[in-house]
């Protein structure tokens, strides 16, 4: 007997059929949990670290270079990034999925101890780390200027008072700012004592 005879015979029986199958698959379509991008907490470690006044090729050579050798022979690390700007220096380090964030946050505070003592004396404060999520999303980006008031006490204000408002905000947990211009006086002198220079950097 041909199989394609009984719904050949009948088909109205075959049409709802159809429409059954049809349904199902509709209904089972819009249950199916699909995820594009699977959500992947990566370890990641930022560390921080600024000197006013440097330029980006010392900071690059006398703060980032110590930190990334230092950095770089932690166990488990799987990328390194680094970028030096005028007067600071931004870390990212990405450790193996199977480590831990809260150890890999220990270790990194041992390599910034190792390298504590190749870094530059005049720091005005020891590199800091924060543990991070490349993939978070930045959710808000706030611009402050002025056409009255000089760029240093804008910088003085979104320091001083913008951004730690923001940091007491329930939910909030990294508020970073950028542009900032701080005066700095770097006095270079003469071995021999005879003549010294000085010049400010805004």
């Amino acid at each position: 007997m041909n199989f394609s005879a009984v719904f050949i015979r009948r088909p109205i029986a075959t049409s709802l059929l159809m429409l059954g199958v049809l349904f199902l698959g509709i209904m089972g379509y819009a249950q199916l949990p699909i995820a594009g991008v699977p959500q992947v907490d990566i370890p990641t470690i930022s560390i921080d670290a600024s000197l006013p006044g440097a330029s980006a090729e010392t900071m690059a050579s006398s703060v980032t270079a110590p930190l990334e050798r230092a950095l770089a022979v932690l166990p488990g690390v799987t990328s390194l990034t680094s970028t030096s700007s005028l007067g600071s220096t931004s870390i990212a380090v990405q450790f193996d999925l199977s480590r831990s964030v809260d150890s890999a946050a220990l270790d990194v505070q041992t390599a910034i101890n190792a390298a504590s003592g190749d870094l530059p004396k005049n720091l005005p404060h020891p590199p800091t780390f924060e543990k991070a999520n490349p993939a978070d999303a930045l959710l808000m980006t706030i611009a402050v200027y002025s056409d009255v008031i000089p760029l240093g006490k804008v910088d003085d204000y979104v320091e001083n008072y913008l951004a730690p408002e923001l940091t007491r905000i329930q939910g909030v947990g990294v508020v970073d700012y950028h542009g900032q211009q701080k005066p700095a006086v770097r006095v270079r002198i003469n071995p021999d004592g005879q003549c010294a220079q000085g010049h400010a950097q805004r």
